[in-house]
């Protein structure tokens, strides 16, 4: 397979798309960004404190009853200079996103190299009638996040082949699984990875806030939300790639195999004859992990229920309880379940065919996964500690409560705020390409500012995923943007840079138009973003 680094030797753009690429490539790699945006935090937080800077704590009051007044701090101070050096470690290893990706990592990395991400997708594409070949490319691929790299490198090569195969332009397949990919990034019909590294950086901007100590990250908290998505967005790429990309690329001529590579023939070929076997081993698999965990949630005494947080000191059940509480180890068992599904999957399905014979084929995988989170690791480290200094220093929750108060002074509703919010998210994407490192620097103030308005973290997170999604597809700097043009080179030679872009303009367009209404009429009716995740949130100690 040609890498990314082959795929950016193309002619610079013009107009509006040249400047969005030159201003973005200029920007430092995100961990750079991370430790530049901390020299600029610690001088800021110096001139802050120096001035005064203070605000009213919205929950917390001194002795005297009076709200407890919440100073800049600045980070150049003793304690904060011991803090940094001696909790170093702490700081890094305590950072939830890091815990939660590298577990759930663990049994992916599995499923993905032993075939099994690969064989599922491919199965339920090359299945599909032709009538149905769009809807079929782009559900599998929204679904196909779960799969990582695996969507971008086997499922978009491979909808192109099946596209020309059927007589369509191979182009408009390979478009169609691409805004599927990367344009319904957050779109799913159950939670993933994605909803594990984003609300473990949630959970870590609502515990920086220290507006609500108590609260725990639900991975189901966007389940609602995100499988509305998806029944949004299959229509809409439905359309745009049938209605309106194809009609512009025009009839195909050129063939079935005309720009496929010997590696894109492999994986369209039938798979052996053993992998129905595993995919079929891999189902029984997923039951069995589902019907473990349904017996933990619901038979007598079960673990992942905590039924005392309902009960007073006689055994008498609270009224208008929160099942949340009841809840909260089944929802922070999640991250294990989803360890344990991709774990089980993937080695049954490689049980069957062969890529893992043994257990040390099974641990070789876990370790190759990990090796390819080094990236992310570095950045964690960087995110984490720009995230645990912006705590200390204070600015966070001072400019969560100077900026909720701004926000209540012009009057607009809140599903108006949400929708700006995701349009902002959208824009900014267009120059950080990475999910994690726009969420690290934004949630620490959003959150909780959202949170002073009314809206859940849960609430805040879904509107950051909607506008992360949609802009994916148009910017050069997402990581796999070369790569899906040298996809479409090897069909059509001369497709550029500008071409992709205009290809997928359409979609994001439509995409970011149509999850922005999505989400504003969610929260105008109020509609659970997942199980026991409202949109509306109170303070704890207000009503």
């Amino acid at each position: 397979m040609a890498s990314a680094a082959e795929g950016n030797t193309h002619q610079s753009m013009t107009g509006f798309l040249g400047w969005v690429e030159r201003s973005g490539n200029r920007l430092p790699d995100p961990v750079f960004l991370f430790f530049y945006l901390i020299i600029a935090l610690v001088a800021i937080s110096v001139l802050l404190s120096a001035l005064g800077v203070s605000a009213l704590h919205p929950t917390s009051v001194d002795e005297a009853g009076n709200p407890q007044v919440i100073q800049a701090v600045s980070l150049l101070s003793p304690d904060n200079i011991q803090k940094l050096w001696v909790e170093m470690p702490k700081t890094f290893t305590h950072f939830h996103p890091l815990g939660y990706v590298l577990v759930v990592m663990l049994g992916a990395g599995v499923a993905e190299r032993s075939g099994f991400f690969a064989a599922g997708m491919s199965s339920a594409v090359r299945s599909a009638p032709v009538s149905l070949l769009t809807p079929v490319v782009a559900l599998v691929a929204m679904i196909g996040n779960h799969a990582a790299d695996a969507g971008y490198v086997v499922l978009i090569p491979l909808a192109g082949i099946l596209f020309a195969a059927a007589g369509r332009h191979p182009l408009a397949g390979i478009a169609a699984a691409f805004a599927g990919v990367s344009g319904g990034f957050s779109a799913n019909i159950s939670p993933g990875q994605l909803d594990a590294l984003l609300f473990g950086i949630t959970e870590e901007a609502v515990g920086a806030s220290a507006l609500d100590p108590v609260w725990t990250a639900n991975l189901a908290g966007n389940w609602y939300f995100i499988a509305a998505m998806t029944v949004l967005y299959l229509p809409i790429i439905w359309y745009v790639t049938d209605k309106v990309i194809e009609p512009k690329l025009g009839p195909w001529t050129g063939g079935a195999k005309a720009g496929a590579s010997a590696e894109d023939d492999a994986i369209a070929e039938a798979s052996p004859e053993n992998a129905s076997k595993g995919l079929r081993n891999a189902g029984f698999a997923a039951l069995g992990v589902v019907a473990l965990w349904a017996v933990m949630v619901f038979a007598p005494g079960t673990p992942l229920i905590n039924e005392a947080a309902c009960l007073t000191d006689t055994g008498e059940r609270i009224a208008d309880c929160s099942i949340h509480g009841e809840l909260r180890p089944f929802y922070q068992s999640l991250v294990a379940a989803f360890f344990i599904l991709f774990l089980a999957c993937g080695w049954a399905y490689g049980k069957a065919v062969g890529t893992i014979k043994n257990h040390r084929d099974l641990v070789n995988m876990m370790a190759e996964a990990m090796k390819d989170m080094g990236y992310y690791l570095v950045l964690a480290f960087a995110a984490a500690h720009f995230v645990a200094m912006f705590a200390w220093s204070n600015l966070g929750l001072i400019s969560a409560v100077h900026g909720a108060a701004a926000i209540q002074s012009t009057g607009l509703p809140l599903p108006i705020v949400i929708g700006l919010m995701v349009i902002f998210a959208g824009l900014l994407n267009l120059f950080v390409g990475s999910a994690s490192a726009k969420w690290a620097l934004l949630a620490p103030i959003l959150v909780p500012m959202l949170m002073l308005l009314g809206i859940s973290p849960e609430g805040a997170t879904a509107a950051y995923r909607v506008g992360d999604s949609a802009t994916n597809i148009i910017t050069p700097l997402m990581v796999y943007f070369p790569l899906i043009l040298i996809f479409a080179q090897r069909w059509v030679p001369s497709f550029g840079l500008g071409s992709l872009t205009a290809t997928m303009l359409p979609y994001s367009i439509w995409l970011l138009i149509s999850g922005t209404v999505l989400i504003v009429i969610w929260f105008y009716l109020g509609i659970p973003l997942g199980p026991d995740a409202p949109v509306g949130y109170t303070l704890p100690g207000q009503t």
